[in-house]
């Protein structure tokens, strides 16, 4: 029977965990080391390496534990809902995902820049269906009338365009905003523009 970990061994497991999210969200998987990860984790590089025997292994676990929630706001989307109203509260989920896990958004988006080599097939399958399906309930809803004609598959890629802006161009974003809450202004303007786009 496998022992259950102990409470050191979960906290510094959750310390390189956290660790290797700030170093690959800004560092890249090419760009991050595993001695930056153990200084980030206040451990020893043979302590790290007690938990995790690679670099690649941090970052799987870190990309697996992403995936169980970054695709949570779509799955949330309810066919049986008012459509306006499903579609703009998946966009506001987004938005928050953007604000509460900017990390996450940035090693996720640094995974598909370098080719996605590690969740690709996940993209093709599970990524895939969940929007297909959900790009048929939308295309259901413009072909009744209920919202304006749009092709649905583009909708949803504006929607993570639009949201994950803020978490991946955080800096850009608060260069030009200053002292403004980013989060504040985004919801807003979300609102106006995809109410707009959809009612008929």
């Amino acid at each position: 029977m496998t022992k259950a970990p102990t409470r050191i061994q979960q906290r510094n497991r959750a310390a390189i965990l956290s660790a290797g999210l700030d170093i690959f969200s800004q560092y890249g998987f090419r760009g991050a080391t595993l001695d930056q990860i153990a200084d980030a984790a206040g451990l020893s590089k043979p302590n790290l390496l007690y938990y995790f025997p690679s670099k690649e292994a941090i970052h799987t676990a870190l990309l697996e534990r992403l995936l169980e929630t970054w695709l949570d706001p779509l799955k949330a989307l309810d066919g049986s809902g008012d459509p306006v109203a499903e579609i703009m509260g998946y966009a506001q989920r987004k938005l928050a995902m953007s604000r509460d896990f900017p990390r996450e958004s940035r090693l996720f988006a640094n995974e598909i820049l370098q080719g996605a080599p590690h969740i690709e097939e996940i993209l093709k399958t599970d990524l895939k269906t969940l929007v297909d399906d959900k790009a048929a309930i939308i295309q259901g809803w413009a072909d009744a009338g209920k919202i304006a004609a749009i092709d649905p598959h583009h909708l949803i890629f504006s929607i993570w365009a639009f949201t994950q802006h803020y978490a991946d161009f955080d800096v850009q974003v608060r260069a030009v905003l200053g002292d403004k809450a980013p989060h504040d202004g985004a919801l807003s303007f979300l609102d106006t523009l995809y109410s707009k786009l959809l009612r008929v």
